[in-house]
């Protein structure tokens, strides 16, 4: 099939690209900086702008969007906000608008979103699709995203998947990456009181599920892609400790967060026990359902 992928070069992105070549797929990725795909992802990728979207040839099937600038990396000024809602909503209201003016029809539209969805919540009762949201920053913004993307079913006729995205793990990336130089000199420990939840999910079953949806043509709308073993805090940096072999009892107070990050620390010291209901109902079996052996393949 002929995939198009946005956020091809992120973490998540590099993987699913790296597994549709090796299963004989075609996968155009759109980057603004399409010099540097081949070098990352190889030859057979076929790199674009977002300014030259409106020149590819209309026969694409899947179309996986991924784009969008980190969400915990800064403090969340006013401009920030801007930024994080740009390169996701008005990022894929054009992307979609420039697939429309080609004539392009994919057959399914896999859009991001997170888990923030949901919005914080102090409590813990498992979330599913249908859990309450908390109104804030994140649920706005996530909203938001995956109403854009619905656009696609509209405009391109193409079955909308929308993925809400837990904390991915995974070797050489992400939220590990982060993470792990602190743990591995016993520096590192639970934020806060380390009850609130992490919801999180292996990179290897982000990108199966990925090609899950994909696959089967009947499954549409809001998915939650996280393992169903949600953990709190605590209980993720006991976990990650021992398998680096160090302590982790080095508690970071919730206030530093806040001095750091200001709004943005609430991704750190909130949480949500979010349940991947539907991809479970549709019959996706995880590899990594639960934290042991997630953090063991990936450190």
């Amino acid at each position: 099939m002929n995939y198009l992928v946005t956020g091809g070069t992120g973490f998540i992105g590099q993987q699913l690209v790296k597994e549709l070549i090796k299963s004989g797929n075609t996968v155009t990725v759109v980057s603004r900086q399409p010099h540097k795909v081949a070098k990352l992802l190889g030859q057979q990728v076929h790199a674009v702008s977002p300014d030259d979207i409106k020149e590819l040839d209309a026969n694409i099937d899947v179309v996986v969007n991924l784009a969008g600038a980190p969400i915990v990396d800064k403090r969340w000024s006013e401009h920030r906000k801007a930024l994080l809602r740009d390169s996701r909503i008005a990022f894929t209201e054009q992307l979609i608008n420039d697939l429309e003016s080609i004539g392009a029809q994919p057959n399914c539209f896999i859009s991001g979103s997170a888990i923030g969805f949901y919005g914080s919540h102090s409590g813990g009762s498992p979330l599913d699709e249908q859990g309450s949201v908390a109104p804030g920053f994140t649920h706005d913004l996530c909203r938001d995203w995956e109403n854009a993307a619905q656009n696609a079913q509209t405009k391109l006729g193409s079955r909308v998947c929308t993925l809400r995205t837990g904390v991915v793990v995974g070797p050489n990336g992400g939220a590990l990456k982060k993470m792990i130089t602190p743990f591995k000199l016993g520096l590192g420990g639970p934020i806060g009181h380390g009850l609130q939840w992490m919801s999180w999910v292996h990179l290897d079953d982000e990108v199966a599920a990925i090609q899950f949806l994909v696959a089967h043509d009947t499954l549409q709308g809001p998915f939650n892609l996280t393992a169903p073993g949600a953990v709190t805090n605590e209980t993720f940096s006991h976990a990650l400790g021992r398998a680096v072999n160090r302590p982790a009892k080095l508690r970071m107070p919730a206030v530093v967060m806040e001095l750091m990050l200001g709004e943005a620390s609430e991704l750190l010291t909130q949480g949500q026990r979010v349940f991947p209901a539907r991809l479970l109902e549709a019959g996706f079996t995880f590899k990594y359902p639960e934290l042991k052996e997630a953090l063991a393949a990936s450190v």
